[in-house]
């Protein structure tokens, strides 16, 4: 029964509300179940009467319901289809008509719909939306091109293929010649409206979104119909890029107006344009050169043009870029004119630069190194000086080092000069990508990079009374060039590096850590660490305790988890120094502990507490077992909390570490507060919210085996096989069923599985019948070696045989044949080739099917285990010195999905782990299974084999 929209309300109303969150959050939770949510959600933003916010929060509720509840993983509706319907139906003229806010809510739901739906399941959305275009109706009108830019903007980073130009030449051939008509109305409509400001504006807003609208149409073909038009469009590009108007001038120095907008669009166009489709429209390109250059020449340091200047900078990069256009800049005088009118006033600090280094140093940060800064003035014009240099390098590098000279003089006595000058040189110094792993690799060999460190920048590392700026700046030469210095000359850089931990400044000590986390995971060619955990183990733990006092400088949730880049360097101090973090691992943990009891309350920063967690998960993976009995101890009380208190962010994380503490010790008995997590892990609910799905289906495999009598005793059994029934179905989630599926089969006793196997053979077999993806094959042919090599357990080949008797009398000999040998060789893990290596062993010395019923099976057998035998797997040994690389948390859809920590990945389980060298194994035991069976084994080699297996085979039978 659906509620009343008002009771709604106050619930979305108490979301906002800290202390009224969580109960609110799971009371609309119990609505979303009811049938007609979504529509209620949308009656509410329709209700113009309630307050702009009440709206707004349930445009944004519906876009979220939508993401979750709209499809599931396989791409069919979650809600009924008379409410697909009727959300499809209202939902573009519901956007249409409200205002700014909310439309950008709806228009990302539209978006997420037509992630699964577009275009074949609603192919009447872009007629809908071209019969609502007016002549100059703009607010109707920006509201269709939110959405058309919402839904085409997609498929800008895809790759090009057959179904991604269905759908755009499904697109162009209703929407091109309207946009076209459009574009011109709307140019009609500025001229006409010239003095009117209103209205002047709205236009604007207009022509900002067909901008935008004309990128995505052009972003994987240029459209014919474009093409056919080029002239008329470039013309109208050209009017719009050097436009002025004074009444769209803003009064706010930050805040960039309409008309900034509109010719940063164009430039990202023109750049498109000039990099993509020069042919066509090369013919347009030198005006454009020329204008960009005025433009860039006369605009000011505010910052309400960054956006504008740095677009611009990346057109004229991509003319530099192009060989025919490259030559307009082929000379000394341009080159003097580029860097002193372009390149030096985009590279020099700003008074609102340093205004943000000051109140907001953690954005400073992010905007100076992370590349998030895609529109900041410095790295554009960085990009387009390299640019320049690789095609001309001696001449950049020689203007170019006019300029340094010059600011380095300067800076002797004025650091904001030294600045420039060390950011020119970063500029031409480098060449190529600049690599996460190992900042820039090649650097131009007119410059010598280690030794204008020496000469200009080493005294500011080093001093401490220096400029914080001249000290970051210090600091980020290194961290650019750090594979550029040898291992003796990091050691002299290390400790002056370090001790700027001890600033009292925040960006300098941030960029510490920054420094000091990278060059920590820094490796040789040969993938060796530069510093090991030798280097830093006299003074780890001073540096861990320093670490953990800046984070928590201040105690609010947000402050504690503001700054992920000093989580991110804990976390690599912990992995380098591996189990040499025992003597002080009570100190560790305690910190651990006390900063997630701060950050669960409100969980922020996703990236900061990936850190987090991947730092304990470090803790966890270094204890010996004798200090994970006592992690279990003391993370138990935190993780329930997280756990009882659904503080939904933190939970995949907790379920993994919880996995890794019990899994080294699968034999030992499952500790009394573990007991308490199998009734909840055996309920559906748990396993609905798809993030926690990989964390659960290893943990419930780690206590498995730990608690296999009271699974059986407490008739748990049944209900965890209806959890990998349910995972099996799933595309997504059959590699987690596989894991609950081994888990059982190594654990529970045969006389308690046995009338659930053919039921489970019943499921892998329909699902192999279906197009099964090669992971399944995989993971099915894993599975049958599995059983079949678990002789011990009373299981085994005639076991497996037996029971697939029991789904379908002879089915096994087209599954064996088709599916089981030949899936044998495409195992790719050694642990895997081993199992399969032990499996047809037993099944040639043991098997009775074998011997008697597949007399030309027993054969094919020996075949597919010699091959196997002949390439044998090797156990690999020496585990612990591998690269440990965090995920990439920007890749990672936060909230959404799940990420595993890489410093406590499941290690691929070993079934025989006593057995170290296979092929010796192998001789041993068909040796003694010969002996035992008075010769049989040989009998059949010398019946069944061919002369050249009977010699191969000759070595393995004493």
């Amino acid at each position: 029964m659906a509620s009343d929209l008002g009771q709604i309300v106050q619930l979305l109303d108490a979301t906002l509300k800290p202390t009224e969150r969580r109960k609110a959050e799971t009371a609309l939770k119990a609505e979303e179940k009811k049938q007609g949510f979504s529509l209620q959600l949308l009656q509410i933003v329709h209700n113009e009467s309630l307050p702009t916010q009440n709206r707004l929060s349930a445009a944004l509720y519906f876009k979220n319901f939508v993401r979750f509840n709209y499809v599931d993983s396989e791409g069919n509706y979650k809600l009924p289809g008379n409410e697909v319907a009727t959300i499809k139906q209202e939902l573009i003229g519901l956007m249409i008509s409200c205002p700014p806010a909310i439309q950008t809510q709806l228009g990302e739901a539209i978006s997420l719909i037509a992630d699964s739906d577009f275009w074949e399941r609603w192919d009447t959305l872009v007629q809908d939306l071209v019969s609502r275009l007016t002549a100059d109706n703009a607010k109707v009108n920006n509201g269709v091109l939110e959405v058309a830019h919402s839904i085409f903007q997609r498929w800008r980073p895809l790759y090009r293929s057959d179904d991604l130009f269905t759908e755009i030449n499904h697109v162009l051939n209703t929407f091109a010649a309207p946009f076209l008509t459009l574009l011109n109305a709307t140019d009609g409509q500025i001229t006409a409206n010239a003095n009117n400001k209103e209205a002047l504006k709205s236009y604007f807003d207009t022509m900002s979104l067909l901008v935008k609208v004309f990128y995505d149409l052009s972003c994987q073909d240029m459209p014919p119909q474009f093409e056919s038009s080029l002239e008329q469009i470039s013309t109208l590009l050209h009017k719009y890029l050097t436009y002025e108007n004074p009444l769209l001038a803003t009064d706010d120095d930050a805040e960039a107006g309409v008309l900034e907008h509109v010719k940063a669009d164009i430039c990202e166009a023109l750049q498109l344009y000039t990099s993509k489709y020069d042919d066509e429209f090369g013919r347009f390109t030198p005006v454009f050169i020329t204008s960009a250059w005025n433009l860039l020449s006369s605009l000011g340091p505010e910052q309400k043009y960054d956006n504008l200047v740095s677009r611009a900078l990346q057109f004229l990069t991509a003319i530099a870029s192009t060989e025919r256009h490259a030559q307009n800049f082929n000379d000394e005088n341009t080159l003097n004119q580029v860097v002193e009118k372009v390149v030096l006033p985009n590279v020099a600090l700003r008074e609102s630069d340093m205004e943000q280094f000051e109140d907001e140093p953690i954005e400073f940060i992010r905007r100076d190194l992370e590349g998030s800064d895609t529109d900041s003035r410095r790295r554009a014009a960085t990009d387009f000086l390299r640019t320049l240099q690789e095609k001309f390098e001696s001449l950049v590098t020689g203007v170019a080092g006019k300029y340094i000279n010059h600011y380095l003089e300067q800076g002797k006595s004025d650091w904001k000069q030294k600045d420039t000058a060390v950011s020119l040189f970063l500029s031409i110094a480098a060449k190529g990508a600049v690599t996460a792993a190992q900042g820039v690799k090649t650097v131009n060999s007119l410059v010598n990079v280690v030794d204008f460190f020496q000469q200009h920048i080493a005294a500011d590392l080093i001093n401490t009374e220096s400029e914080p700026i001249s000290r970051v700046d210090a600091i980020k030469f290194l961290y650019t060039f750090r594979s550029q210095l040898t291992k003796e000359q990091w050691q002299g850089a290390f400790q002056p590096l370090i001790q700027n931990l001890g600033s009292d400044n925040y960006v300098v000590y941030t960029y510490a850590a920054i420094a000091v986390e990278r060059v920590l995971f820094l490796t040789d060619d040969a993938g060796n660490h530069v510093f090991t955990r030798a280097d830093i183990e006299p003074f780890a733990k001073d540096l861990l305790e320093h670490l953990f006092k800046l984070v928590e400088k201040e105690s609010s949730p947000a402050k504690v988890q503001e700054n992920e880049f000093l989580m991110r360097c804990i976390m690599r101090v912990l992995i380098v120094i591996k189990d040499g973090v025992l003597p002080f691992v009570d100190l560790v943990l305690d910190h651990l502990i006390k900063i997630t009891a701060v950050i669960k309350e409100n969980p922020s920063n996703p990236r900061f507490y990936y850190y987090h967690f991947e730092a304990l998960g470090a803790l966890v993976r270094n204890g010996s077992p004798g200090a994970s009995a006592k992690l279990e101890e003391q993370l138990w009380q935190p993780f329930h909390l997280i756990l009882t208190e659904e503080v939904n962010e933190f939970i995949p994380y907790v379920f993994q570490l919880f996995a890794a503490l019990l899994e080294p010790n699968p034999s030992g008995a499952l500790p009394n507060h573990y007991k308490a997590l199998i009734t909840p892990l055996v309920l559906p609910t748990i396993w609905e919210t798809r993030g926690n799905v990989p964390g659960c289906a290893r943990l419930l495999a780690a206590i498995i085996p730990r608690a296999a009598d009271a699974i059986v005793a407490e008739n748990q059994l049944e209900p965890i096989l209806g959890i990998f029934q349910k995972l099996l179905s799933g595309k997504k989630t059959e590699q987690n069923a596989f894991e609950i599926l081994e888990a059982i089969t190594t654990s529970i006793p045969k006389a308690s599985l046995e009338k659930y196997f053919p039921t489970v053979l019943q499921l892998l077999f329909t699902k192999l019948q279906n197009n099964p993806s090669e992971s399944f094959t995989r993971s099915f042919v894993r599975f049958y070696h599995l059983v079949s090599a678990r002789t011990e357990a009373g299981l085994g080949t005639d076991f497996y045989v037996a029971q697939v008797d029991a789904v379908q009398k002879d089915i096994f000999t087209p599954i064996y044949l088709k599916t089981i040998l030949p899936g044998s060789q495409l195992l790719v893990r050694p642990v895997d080739r081993k199992l399969a290596v032990v499996s047809f062993a037993k099944s040639l010395a043991e098997s009775q099917a074998f011997a008697q019923r597949y007399q030309k099976g027993w054969r094919f057998t020996c075949e597919a285990f010699l091959t196997l035998l002949g390439n044998a797997p090797t156990v690999a040994t020496g585990a612990g010195n591998e690269v440990i690389t965090e995920a990439d948390v920007d890749d990672i859809g936060f909230g959404l999905g799940f990420t595993a920590l890489n410093t406590c990945k499941k290690p691929a389980a070993d079934e025989f782990p006593q057995i170290q060298d296979v092929p010796q194994w192998v001789r041993q035991y068909l040796t003694q299974a010969n002996a035992a069976q008075n010769g049989a084994i040989a009998g059949y080699v010398q019946e069944r084999l061919s002369d050249e297996g009977k010699q191969a085979l000759a070595q393995y039978i004493g």
